[in-house]
């Protein structure tokens, strides 16, 4: 009777180091790609990664032709980024920075405003390229699970007011629930750092809406109208279209009820030379502070965020703060 076989294993380090080494090495590749908006040439293995991911086993399918192959050209990419990828197939392993460590590839910059508006790159936008981001990116849309943990648990470990509103960019244009939970908890946490940042003015409107749903923003009302101004004129700039319409969608989170009125009386001469909110938004403002009580004076546009200035009318206001 034949006894089974007994599974041993080499050194695992030896084995990591060989394939390493084949990493973008033109020695016995068989296919080459163009990657990045530089047009970097990297060089791979067809068999190596159409065995490791779905993606490139549909990508790579067809036999290559007789004669020089032309190469597989993938724009939208970064090429650091595409390295990192190439490196956890080939390896099973990545070494991830929270920012570039080439001259390679440029940041997300508006590409999450771009994906959600449909636009090509904006030249407006050059931030310096957040590469476990650029990673995370990938790794989503070559279907990577185990690489889009590991980016995951990165990105939580070195959030920071810089990174926040760009991961939270990430988190909602892919549906990440996890990691903008993650996102929103911090700029709950330092919103006032968060809304003077580049990736603030870079968020899109859907990913901005998340944003300014919660209660437990650290932040004044009045800061909060400034930026999404501020936020407003730049998306205006890059989509090249009108600063209310680029605000209408998120504007209306904005709980105007809770300013004075004098602060109520300014935000409506400005929005009267740079239309921002729709006026019938104001109106019903004005009808909180007139009638003080019952339904004008209940829901979300009169409840209290956590940063929430006092004034003398919120007394009037059914809803405590929470």
């Amino acid at each position: 009777m034949d006894t089974p076989g007994l599974v041993v294993h080499g050194e695992a380090a030896p084995f990591s180091t060989a394939l390493r080494s084949l990493i973008n090495n033109c020695l016995y590749s068989d296919v080459r790609f163009v990657v990045g908006q530089e047009r970097q040439e990297v060089f791979a293995h067809r068999c190596l990664l159409a065995c490791r991911c779905n993606f490139f086993q549909r990508l790579l399918s067809q036999e290559p032709g007789p004669g020089v192959p032309s190469p597989v050209v993938l724009s939208t990419v970064p090429a650091e980024a595409f390295l990192a990828v190439l490196e956890f197939l080939y390896t099973n392993s990545v070494k991830l920075h929270r920012h570039s460590v080439s001259p390679l590839g440029r940041g997300l910059g508006g590409r999450g405003r771009e994906w959600a508006e449909g636009r090509g790159n904006s030249l407006l936008f050059q931030p310096p390229t957040l590469q476990v981001l650029e990673v995370l990116t990938a790794a989503v849309e070559y279907g990577l699970e185990e690489l889009r943990e590991l980016c995951l648990e990165f990105v939580v470990k070195v959030l920071d007011v810089e990174l926040v509103c760009e991961a939270l960019q990430v988190a909602v244009t892919f549906g990440l629930g996890p990691l903008q939970e993650c996102c929103i908890a911090f700029i709950e946490t330092h919103s006032q750092e968060a809304l003077r940042t580049r990736g603030f003015l870079e968020l899109s409107a859907p990913a901005l809406l998340f944003m300014l749903r919660s209660d437990k923003l650290g932040v004044d009302e009045a800061e909060l109208v400034l930026a999404v101004r501020n936020w407003a004129c730049v998306s205006a700039a890059v989509l090249e279209r009108p600063v209310a319409e680029v605000a209408a969608p998120v504007v209306q989170e904005l709980r105007l009820a809770l300013l004075a009125p004098a602060e109520l009386s300014a935000l409506e001469e400005q929005n009267q030379q740079e239309p921002l909110i729709p006026v019938e938004q104001i109106v019903e403002a004005w009808k909180c502070h007139a009638l003080r009580r019952g339904d004008a004076a209940q829901g979300a546009v009169c409840r209290r965020r956590r940063g929430t200035l006092p004034r003398e009318h919120h007394r009037f206001l059914d809803l405590p703060l929470k």
